[in-house]
């Protein structure tokens, strides 16, 4: 196996393992779930880098941290949500923005 996948799977068990110890308690701190969810979300996503740049294979987590919409609704949302920010801002004209 390789080192730096070697490396990051048992960050990635350390954090599952911390996840399942914070949430499986009888009183749950949504702080500390919150934190523990973060740290899992970034030991997966650093794994999943781990695997890619050794092997090229996509992410075996691509369900997992990111389901729900799809890509053309997730680009589309952050297209109007940059299009709202540069009116906010004031990166565009006034006049443009009451022509649309």
């Amino acid at each position: 196996m390789s080192k730096k996948i070697d490396a990051t799977l048992k960050d990635l068990v350390k954090a599952l393992e911390n996840h399942a110890k914070v949430v499986g308690g009888r009183n749950v701190s949504l702080k500390k779930s919150q934190r523990a969810a973060a740290k899992l979300q970034a030991a997966a996503s650093a794994y999943s880098v781990a695997v890619y740049t050794k092997t090229g294979l996509d992410s075996p987590f691509n369900d997992v941290l990111r389901p729900g919409l799809d890509e053309a609704t997730v680009a589309s949302l952050e297209a109007e949500r940059d299009a709202l920010a540069k009116i906010v801002t004031g990166s565009i004209p006034q006049q443009q923005r009451e022509a649309s």
